[in-house]
């Protein structure tokens, strides 16, 4: 019994194979030793004349394409053209069909006519190989689980012989099946890896310079493809090394070193690894220059400003050349004049001590910005703080204070902003005031008009304590 049950597996096993190889051997059947050979011969040369054409006339070429591929689908078994061409007319076929059950039909016919092309023009694998998962990613636009099948036969067959065509259809699929958790990032570095070592391979060694240019095109659009998930699938190491020798070539470049050492450090790069300790000195070092570039071009239309930042800086006579440089420039609207010359008033006043010329540009000031009350509070200060220089006595001192009181007042009543301010102002110099017995002493009585001695040279309204 056991004999028997030997026996049958091995005449099963046997017509299987015996099976396999005739239907190999079928779909590979040429003409040769056909005694339809002269019609075969005939229906070929029919239909290859209307494929031939400009353009293809591939449904006039079908009926006859299909009776000799009836009989010699590998035609004379040197050349593939019934597979081929039977290819590009069921692709044709396909893109004309609107029903989906009849471009279904289609379709899985082309991947039929591939699988023999490959199983039966085994030299011509590579190309059919990649051109199959062309026309998945292209034309058919077949399920990425079965697309990812045809990639990945196509590169594990054709390796570094594989065509740059396969790269961006695969590239895709790895990109899409990533992101929706279809794929882990070990195997799509895997895919990414191997098919720029491809690339690489091909760029450097193949024998036409053509097809250099074209593996170099195919990997740049492939790796722009990629680049949607590089920043998830690898880690710092990956980009130094992908990005270092572009350095090395341009290592006084700012905007590669800016970009470099920006792009390292958001992906985990810490600045004690080498590399970004170099990037660090030299995108440092390159800031401060462009930066001072940058800013002395802008000070350079910009005159005002460039003042504003002198006299933070304490270059107060380089401040008010730069000031006067703008009041000059016809461009500089009414506001900002307002501001420069109260610029220049402040420093004329506080750093120089060139009152009436701080008091001339105060003034300017109050004229060109209606209701800015600051320029009088200014003029107040320097009333207020050369009071004690004022005239020869203590009278003429506490004239010039009420003096101060009338800018401080003034400067109130048309400025909410600064009422605060000189509110305080003029409580803490009421007491400066004159007294009436002074007052009575000298025959004035509040209310009476008097000029200011010393430089301040006002008339005030005399008021007492």
């Amino acid at each position: 019994m056991k004999v028997f049950k030997q026996i049958f597996k091995t005449v099963i096993a046997a017509a299987f194979v015996i099976g396999w190889a005739v239907s190999v051997s079928a779909q590979c059947e040429t003409w040769k030793d056909s005694p339809k050979k002269d019609y075969a011969e005939e229906q070929h040369v029919l239909y290859r004349q209307f494929v031939k054409a400009d353009p293809p006339q591939f449904e006039e070429a079908f009926p006859h394409w299909e009776k000799v591929f009836a009989i010699a689908p590998a035609a004379d078994g040197t050349r593939s053209f019934h597979y081929s061409d039977g290819i590009d007319i069921y692709r044709d076929k396909f893109n004309k069909e609107t029903d989906e059950a009849k471009k279904k039909e289609y379709a899985e016919m082309i991947y039929k006519l591939y699988d023999q092309i490959i199983e039966c023009y085994p030299k011509e694998k590579d190309s059919y190989l990649a051109a199959r998962v062309y026309d998945m990613f292209y034309v058919l636009r077949t399920p990425y689980s079965k697309l990812e099948e045809a990639a990945k036969k196509s590169v594990e067959v054709s390796g570094n012989n594989t065509p740059y065509s396969v790269f961006t259809p695969y590239a895709s699929l790895v990109v899409y099946n990533y992101k929706n958790d279809k794929m882990d990032a070990e195997t799509a570095r895997k895919v990414y890896e191997q098919l720029n070592e491809i690339a690489d391979h091909n760029i450097l060694n193949h024998e036409d310079a053509a097809y250099r240019d074209l593996y170099e095109q195919a990997r740049e659009a492939m790796n722009g493809t990629f680049k949607e998930i590089e920043k998830d699938i690898f880690d710092c190491a990956f980009f130094k090394a992908k990005y270092e020798p572009e350095y090395r070539e341009s290592p006084e470049d700012f905007d590669l070193i800016k970009r470099i050492y920006n792009f390292l450090g958001q992906q985990g790069c810490e600045d004690a690894d080498p590399l970004m300790a170099e990037l660090k000195v030299k995108y440092d070092k390159l800031v401060t220059t462009a930066n001072a570039e940058k800013l002395d071009e802008f000070y350079a239309t910009n005159p005002g400003k460039h003042g504003i930042a002198l006299n933070k800086e304490g270059k107060y006579s380089e401040a008010i050349a730069k000031f006067k440089e703008a009041l000059a420039d016809p461009v500089t609207t009414n506001d900002d004049k307002a501001s420069y010359y109260f610029y220049i008033a402040s420093i004329e006043f506080r750093q120089m001590k060139k009152y009436s010329s701080a008091r001339e540009n105060a003034r300017k000031a109050a004229s060109l910005r209606s209701g800015w009350g600051q320029p009088y509070m200014l003029i107040g200060d320097m009333y207020a703080s050369t009071s004690s220089g004022c005239g020869k006595g203590a009278w003429d001192q506490r004239m010039a204070i009420l003096a101060a009181m009338d800018k401080y007042s003034y400067a109130k009543s048309i400025d909410s902003e600064v009422a605060g301010d000189a509110s305080k102002k003029i409580g803490k110099y009421s007491s400066y005031m004159p007294d009436k017995e002074e007052g009575f002493m000298r025959k004035v009585n509040a209310g009476d008009s008097v000029k200011v001695n010393c430089w301040i040279g006002e008339t005030v309204s005399v008021r007492f304590k």
